[in-house]
């Protein structure tokens, strides 16, 4: 069975989100059968490139929150990530920018075959430790940590070799009714928006496996 979940980087409910389909996955008792496929999905592609601001300061500017909107905003959903165990989770004070860099960068150690660990480095990354995801330097330390070719790495990502492919699956997604991420689609059939909790993920999980597996009758 086939799981895609379209993410943006910076998006804390996507960190949330991932976290909570992987353990979904482990709980599930035919996880072992479950391929998760991480897709692209940056939020918003007009921001400048390299971090621009904090997220606090973004929905201040731009959604005109105060700070205890901000707080109350943030805070939910950092809290709820601690409480799933994602220790520390950066969110009002972490840098935002354009992400379209990042989302190369994942295509490219995908074909490296470092798909899902690179998924998962990269958010704990950013949301463990505000590493800088914006910029070539940031994303080469990544690359590093993956055991992939800094040269190399630089070379595609100047080259934006993958940018393309970042864009045909934000359209993909849009085509299957995403209006925003993170964005699962179960074995091409059903579709779940936003970060689910894990217990809700788990029933999906059986629900459409039992749909595709049905039980055979019995000879008594």
């Amino acid at each position: 069975m086939r799981v895609e979940i379209w993410s943006d980087i910076i998006c804390p409910w996507c960190g949330l989100g991932n976290h909570r389909l992987d353990r979904a996955v482990e709980r599930f008792e035919h996880g072992a059968d479950v391929e998760v496929v991480h897709r692209s999905f940056p939020l918003d592609p007009s921001m400048p490139s390299g971090p621009v601001m904090t997220a606090r300061e973004m929905l201040k500017t731009k959604h005109g929150m105060d700070d205890d909107q901000v707080e109350a905003a943030t805070g939910h959903v950092r809290e709820l990530a601690e409480r799933d165990g994602l220790t520390p989770y950066i969110v009002a004070d972490n840098t935002v920018g354009n992400t379209a860099l990042v989302h190369e960068f994942l295509a490219y150690a995908t074909d490296r075959g470092k798909h899902t660990e690179a998924w998962h480095r990269t958010f704990r990354a950013y949301f463990g430790s505000a590493h800088p995801v914006f910029e070539i330097d940031g994303l080469l330390d990544l690359a590093a940590e993956l055991g992939l070719d800094r040269d190399e790495t630089r070379q595609v990502l100047e080259d934006r070799r993958y940018r393309d492919q970042v864009e045909d699956e934000t359209r993909q997604a849009q085509r299957l009714g995403a209006r925003g991420v993170p964005f699962i689609v179960v074995d091409g059939q059903y579709a779940v928006s936003g970060a689910q909790d894990t217990e809700t993920l788990l029933d999906v999980l059986r629900q459409v496996w039992a749909k595709s597996h049905p039980a055979l009758p019995s000879n008594a």
